[in-house]
């Protein structure tokens, strides 16, 4: 199976791969299906009572095949390409082809597309039919739909999820309006080409659906609803972009987690769309007992979140805002649980109450509440946003969880240190342990970024946050200088996935560069090779720390085992089971490069960079980089690094920007200057 003329961003395929679950998504910000599937998601639309509760299956008009009647094994081909985030499927027979896109139009959220293309090649006057197969049928097991009339040409149903995520909660409703689909289409003798469109537009009310549908159908009629897409599409692309010269399978694992990871967040300039975050498998996946049904965990906050900020903080903003709108949820979680505060659930739906269905991790795996506030310190860092946190809401819940940390620590009076006891590790081969280093860590910087916060927004400090963050135990072993994964960890015993690695990155722990090698020298040989995807890459962001570029490189290509051909869709696990579409790897996958190969680190006082590249990468740009108000275009190759401020915000106006060397040496950064 090749690919499409060697440009790394367009995959092309002459068979579909055998496993539809490794069929390409096509998704936006509010809708997602898989290509040739016949349900699709609506972001926030959930039904099923707490454990239960999964992506509602949207029945899809958009799950249709073409087929070539009478054509004796016509060429086929199908491609994904992600400078245009369309799908295609094209049938060439002879006289003809046909040609199958399918997007989900980036600006207009609540609209997907198809259109079947027929296109004579010779003088022939003979009419050509091509069949639409399709499996679409208007019902759900998720919804009771209701028939209403049509509008504007289109079908129209409409109904509410059947079983609320709480008792007593809301029950979304969707709203649905398609193209009538035929079972052909005919080029006509005397037609050279024709192309037919078809809509799908889904939303929470029926104006919304209208409107949409409506504007759906005004650039149909002026030949623009794909190039609109197409150019919204770009434009994000243009300003998330991120080359380097390298082998031709980075080059395209690179584009591939872009194409995903980009797919599902809001497009610019809709800050009234409310955004319901991002689960591991995507918009495209969550129906009951597939990709954690949904869920959203720290896989947002951790794995996918920083490439996010530092490509598109208001994208960044919206995913925190998610996490405020469910601030209620998560105080009910840590009341339940005796605790005071907000305690951020193992998996979150649309309440923010706990929805996992296996009732340890809810109760044990809490370093998720810590990775939440990370999330906020590392945004605020880079943008300043005070509104965020003075106005909408942040502060409540920077304070909820510092009240958290502290109600779930313990005195020791042998080791005069704070505890936090009966946890889980992200390592999750262990339960019930006592002082998980991970999680204290996480639960220290928590208390140092509220006490912070509040000095900035000029409120009063309390003591004990201060105090529990100074007197918290993160266990050392003094005389192997390295970090025991909790109290009682023996050297050797397996470990699932990255855990004790993550206090250097992204945590940033102090710790000196023999720990960090230390820590990486443990855990490297005894985590599981089965683990899942996003592991190796904190392995690899830390040998490139070291200037280990061999050793990076090695971990590496452990990811390649995860990205299945010939659309690049990743595996959680190397074995193909877990989650589909695995988000989380392919984010830890682009802070590799966005964060290992230029060794950008966000602090408080500066945004930090050490370039490592590895042997076979010669040159890496990223441009649209945001810090304070400022877009920075980054080059690096062997020689030099170049930073541009390419574009300058004034309101707020940026903050002006200076490149400080280790030497002390001072370069000021103004807009068009190298």
């Amino acid at each position: 199976m090749a690919d499409g003329e060697g440009d790394p961003g367009v995959f092309t395929a002459t068979a579909l791969p055998g496993d539809p679950r490794l069929l390409p998504t096509v998704t936006n910000a509010f809708l997602g299906t898989r290509v040739f599937r016949d349900i699709l998601h609506a972001a926030g639309v959930y039904s099923g009572a707490a454990g239960d509760t999964h992506r509602a299956d949207v029945p899809s008009p958009l799950g249709l095949r073409m087929a070539a009647p009478g054509a004796r094994s016509p060429a086929e081909s199908f491609t994904l390409n992600t400078w245009t985030g369309t799908f295609s499927h094209t049938i060439q027979s002879p006289g003809y082809t046909a040609t199958h896109q399918l997007y989900a139009h980036h600006s207009l959220v609540h609209l997907m597309a198809f259109s079947i293309t027929i296109r004579r090649l010779d003088g022939s006057t003979h009419p050509i039919t091509v069949q639409l197969q399709s499996l679409f049928v208007p019902q759900s097991q998720d919804l009771d739909l209701t028939p209403g009339p049509d509008f504007q040409g289109a079908h129209y149903i409409y109904g509410q999820t059947l079983v609320p995520e709480v008792e007593g909660g809301p029950r979304p409703t969707v709203h649905m309006l398609w193209t009538p689909i035929p079972q052909s289409l005919t080029l006509g003798g005397e037609e050279r080409e024709r192309c037919w469109e078809f809509l799908t537009a889904v939303a929470g009310s029926e104006e919304e659906a209208k409107r949409s549908y409506s504007a759906g159908l005004s650039l149909v009629a002026a030949g623009s609803l794909h190039g609109s897409h197409v150019r919204a599409w770009a434009a994000l692309r243009r300003g998330c972009s991120v080359e380097l010269d390298g082998p031709l399978a980075l080059r395209q694992a690179l584009h591939g987690c872009l194409y995903y990871l980009l797919s599902a967040i809001p497009p610019r300039d809709t800050p009234g769309v409310l955004f319901h975050g991002i689960s591991p498998g995507g918009l495209s996946n969550g129906t009951r007992g597939e990709d954690y049904w949904g869920h959203v965990f720290w896989d947002q906050d951790t794995w996918m979140f920083p490439n996010i900020l530092l490509l598109y903080p208001e994208a960044a903003r919206a995913i925190l805002q998610y996490r405020i709108r469910t601030l209620e949820g998560a105080r009910r979680n840590a009341q339940e649980q005796g605790y005071e505060g907000a305690k951020f659930p193992w998996e979150s739906a649309a309440t923010g109450r706990e929805v996992c269905p296996e009732e340890i991790y809810g109760a044990q795996e809490i370093h998720v509440t810590g990775d939440v506030l990370m999330a906020f310190e590392q945004y605020y860092c880079t943008t300043q946003d005070q509104k965020l946190f003075q106005e909408d809401g942040g502060w409540e819940l920077v304070e909820a969880v510092a009240r958290y940390w502290c109600s779930r620590m313990e005195w020791s009076d042998e080791e005069q240190l704070y505890h936090i006891r009966g946890v889980m590790p992200p390592d999750e081969y262990h339960s019930q342990v006592d002082n998980s280093a991970y999680t204290n860590a996480v639960a220290r910087r928590s208390l140092n970024f509220a006490t912070d916060m509040a000095r900035d927004l000029l409120l009063p400090v309390p003591e004990e946050w201060e105090d529990h963050a100074r007197k918290i135990k993160v266990p050392f072993d003094e005389e192997r200088k390295y970090h025991p994964e909790y109290d009682g960890y023996s050297p050797g015993e397996p470990v699932k996935q990255a855990d004790v690695v993550l206090l250097g990155f992204p945590l940033m722990h102090p710790m000196s560069a023999e720990v960090r090698r230390n820590d990486l020298e443990m855990y490297e040989p005894v985590t599981d090779p089965a683990g899942p995807a996003m592991t190796w890459s904190m392995f690899a962001v830390g040998w490139l720390e070291l200037k280990e570029l061999q050793r990076a490189q090695s971990q590496l290509e452990k990811c390649f085992s995860h990205i299945t051909e010939p659309f690049k869709v990743w595996v959680e696990n190397s074995d193909g089971s877990g989650a589909v579409n695995f988000l989380t790897g392919m984010g830890g996958f682009l802070q590799v490069v966005l964060f290992g190969f230029t060794g950008f680190r966000i602090t408080r006082s500066g945004l930090l960079f050490d370039p490592a590249l590895p042997d076979d990468v010669t040159k890496l740009k990223v441009s649209g980089v945001s810090y304070l108000g400022n877009k920075l275009e980054v080059t690096i190759t062997r020689e030099e690094i170049r930073m541009e401020v390419t574009e300058t915000s004034w309101d707020p106006p940026a903050s002006p920007l200076e490149a400080v060397l280790e030497s002390g040496q001072r370069f000021p950064l103004w807009e068009g200057m190298a």
